[in-house]
């Protein structure tokens, strides 16, 4: 099972938005394809917000609540404690708990952060993938 990291932009895609690039997120998850790793404080971000004010008429447009969407994070991810700093620092402090977590881990990480995907390169020199979306698997070689 692969190692999976979301930011709070990719959660809200799949589980709320219902976003056509997140759309194979939930099945992969659901099959057992990804386990889903998260820390109590990237729990806490979504928590706040799906508080935002421009968020909660969105979560009302589609029939959903904020516990909806806690409970979809409680049932699919996989809380672990908050690793140290990685040697690679983001723009964004916001964003520098999934890195963390994602080079810690060596795992996926999928964001749609421009401060998250400028560093996609020196990521990758730490083993970690950075994608915008899970998108098509490739195609096994036959």
């Amino acid at each position: 099972m692969q190692p999976l990291v979301l930011d709070t932009n990719v959660v809200l895609d799949a589980f709320v938005f219902a976003d056509e690039d997140a759309q194979p997120l939930q099945p992969a998850l659901a099959a057992g394809r990804f386990q889903w790793l998260a820390t109590a404080a990237m729990r806490e971000e979504l928590a706040r917000v799906l508080g935002y004010r421009r968020i909660v008429p969105r979560l009302a447009f589609y029939g959903l609540d904020a516990a909806h969407v806690l409970a979809a994070f409680d049932r699919f991810a996989h809380v672990v404690d908050a690793p140290a700093k990685a040697p690679a620092t983001c723009a964004d402090p916001d964003d520098q708990k999934f890195i963390d977590l994602a080079v810690a881990r060596g795992a996926l990480l999928l964001s749609r952060d421009a401060a998250v995907l400028s560093m996609k390169n020196r990521l990758a020199r730490l083993d970690v993938a950075v994608r915008a979306a899970l998108g098509p698997q490739p195609l096994p070689i036959a």
